[in-house]
């Protein structure tokens, strides 16, 4: 249940409200939009008569009860407005949300090296990248692939992110590593088969960091966000809803089947911000920006690139990763695009003027 209160709402009403909402199965919070203050009632709310709350204060303008199992991710409990999820990184402030310029992250698979990882880092940031990602922990099927270097490549991933100012997304697969995670990761990433990994979920949570949860490999749309709701839950509300593909009937010509309608469905569902990874959706180098270009158009919030300086030794993931040229190239196919939908901003433009610019006509209707 949440009560709509009033822009101009003095802030001792609001705490008195709350105040008197707060019972042993019910957890009243504050959510202070850009038009419109929200408490939302968290709990069991069934015997709260939502015309006696209407009568508490002449500043509620409205009482509705949420009807999603997901409360706090749900859209309604923030009254329609999109969260805006504030990254502090070197290099300053990057904002993930509907409203904002598509926040790009790329790099490897896995960190190999000190040398490749801080020269992927300055050749992804040169061509517009803001996040660098990398895997320090490697969740494989194969108990005998590589599984990633672990607490060394935490450190790795810290020169490079020193060397380059951009900020680091990171995967944790053991709650046992968090407290090293978070020294390095400015986002930290739950991987597609952790996401039901409710613990982990919590104590990811409890952290107040920026949390990147990846769509499991059969996962609902309502599986999904029930996870994300495990990390709100914990009092974190910087969560980020990462599509990376789901897997279905066909594994020959692609690695997964990258889900391009839970953008919309999840715009009418949720406040949370939106990427894609059309890398792991994909499995194959050639098929990423397509993937890249349908994301945009239908309104993702950031995108996730596996970028490599030489796939064919990549410890991990080298059919699907775009050589540093490549990604250029790339970030040079995507601008014109992004600049049509308005999401685009000088720094995504770090590389040469777009080759295509001017082929979406002004009046079209995408």
């Amino acid at each position: 249940m949440i009560i709509i209160m009033n822009p101009s709402t003095p802030s001792a009403e609001i705490e008195r409200l709350s105040a008197e909402m707060c019972r042993p199965n019910i957890t009243p919070e504050v959510c202070t939009g850009q038009h419109k203050i929200v408490i939302g009632l968290v709990g069991d709310t069934s015997e709260i008569d939502p015309c006696q709350i209407q009568n508490l204060s002449p500043f509620i303008e409205k009482v509705i009860r949420v009807k999603q199992p997901f409360k706090r991710a749900s859209l309604e409990f923030r009254y329609g407005e999109h969260s805006q999820i504030v990254v502090q990184t070197p290099n300053g402030p990057v904002t993930f949300g509907q409203n904002h310029p598509i926040v790009i992250a790329a790099g490897p698979c896995a960190v190999e090296n000190e040398e490749m990882i801080v020269e992927t880092a300055h050749l992804v940031k040169a061509a517009g990248a803001q996040f660098l990602r990398g895997g320090a922990y490697k969740p494989r099927t194969s108990p005998y692939a590589f599984q990633g270097h672990g607490e060394s490549a935490l450190g790795l991933l810290a020169k490079a992110r020193e060397a380059t100012g951009l900020g680091v997304i990171t995967e944790i697969m053991d709650a046992a590593d968090l407290e090293k995670i978070v020294e390095v990761a400015d986002v930290i990433q739950i991987g597609a088969r952790n996401m039901q990994n409710f613990s982990l979920l919590k104590k990811v949570g409890a952290t107040g960091k920026a949390v990147l949860l990846k769509r499991g490999l059969s996962a609902t749309i309502e599986d999904w966000l029930m996870s994300a709701e495990y990390i709100l839950a914990a009092g974190n509300p910087n969560v980020i809803l990462c599509e990376r593909g789901i897997r279905t009937f066909d594994r020959q010509y692609t690695r997964n089947t990258l889900d391009i309608s839970a953008i919309p469905v999840l715009r009418t569902l949720t406040h949370l911000p939106i990427m894609i990874d059309p890398s792991h959706a994909t499995g194959k180098s050639e098929f990423v920006q397509p993937m890249a270009m349908a994301s945009i158009a239908a309104g993702a919030d950031s995108l996730m690139i596996e970028v490599h300086p030489n796939p064919a030794k990549a410890l991990s993931d080298g059919p699907q990763s775009l050589t540093p040229e490549k990604f250029e190239k790339l970030m040079q196919e995507m601008a014109p695009l992004g600049q049509f939908f308005g999401r685009w901003s000088k720094n995504n433009s770090a590389a040469a003027t777009p080759k295509f610019a001017g082929r979406i006509p002004a009046t079209a209707n995408v």
